[in-house]
């Protein structure tokens, strides 16, 4: 049974655009044996827009290149770069091209829709279209979104002032052993499901062996890693795509001089404790058993 996927930029899927000027390349997906996981990379023309509708799963996006409009019932929002969201199970919602380019998002889907039940989606009615608004993280009606800048990984840029845009600890990091973690979805944004977040490395930073009770996937966004599921190696860059399933032994190491950076999700939402298996821990028992 496979546990893990690799995906190169070169291989990924090129479906065709709709006539509705949007495409969806699925990385990650039901037929992969992902249970937990629906992962991929959509597109939406300028005058592109993908109709109202509402799905059984929870659904988290990333923005990664260009300009989109999301309609929800409580209004549009104008999301760019950076931008990033959830979606609730049962949540209506729809999506409209803006900007001058082609919009470019990483989606998030848990539980993964299955094709047998129609990938558990039903079309809705549609809202008169409104004047989309930009997001901001400090009014509590856009609760739902954030903001995500490549210099926050920074953790000698972590400024009062930056703290002070959010009530919340969002924009705090995560550091350890040459490592940071920006979390963007999780339960604090509403998620039940799933989370998302942005990882980078040091040149020195490591994570030894693991595996987890839950599914995660990555996107490679910058530099290259040294990878290893199941004891395979690989070398990932900019634009591919991994999977590790439940139970998955992986490690990842920064291949490069500068930074390594991607874009992670977990599904379901990692256990309070034990949500991390080390191989060395198991290694430094067998030998202290002896």
């Amino acid at each position: 049974m496979t546990r893990h996927l690799v995906r190169r930029v070169t291989d990924l899927p090129k479906p065709s655009y709709d006539e509705h000027g949007y495409r969806r390349r699925e990385l990650v997906g039901d037929a992969d044996g992902s249970s937990h996981t629906g992962f991929g990379v959509c597109e939406l023309r300028p005058d592109g827009s993908v109709a109202a509708h509402v799905h059984s799963y929870e659904e988290s996006f990333h923005i990664l290149d260009g300009a989109v409009i999301l309609d929800v019932h409580e209004g549009a929002y104008l999301l760019e770069e950076g931008d990033y969201g959830l979606l609730a199970t049962g949540v209506p919602h729809a999506w409209r091209g803006a900007g001058d380019g082609v919009a470019r998002w990483a989606d998030m889907l848990a539980p993964v829709p299955r094709a047998r039940y129609g990938y558990d989606t039903q079309a809705v009615s549609a809202w008169p279209v409104r004047p989309p608004v930009r997001i901001d993280v400090r009014d509590p009606r856009t609760r739902s979104f954030g903001h995500f800048e490549p210099a926050q990984m920074d953790p000698g840029k972590q400024s009062q002032d930056l703290l002070a845009v959010s009530a919340s600890m969002r924009t705090a990091l995560l550091v350890y052993s040459g490592i940071t973690v920006k979390m963007m979805v999780d339960g604090d944004l509403g998620a039940v499901a799933s989370t998302m977040f942005m990882v980078q490395y040091a040149p020195d930073g490591v994570a030894g062996t693991h595996d987890h009770p839950f599914e995660e996937t990555y996107l490679f966004l910058e530099g290259e890693a040294d990878a290893v599921f199941d004891g395979s190696p690989y070398r990932l860059g900019p634009g591919d795509c991994a999977w590790a399933g439940s139970g998955c032994v992986h490690g990842f190491s920064n291949a490069g001089a500068g930074p390594l950076r991607w874009l992670e999700t977990q599904a379901p939402q990692p256990p309070v404790r034990h949500s991390y298996r080390f191989t060395r821990d198991w290694d430094y028992l067998r030998e202290a058993s002896r």
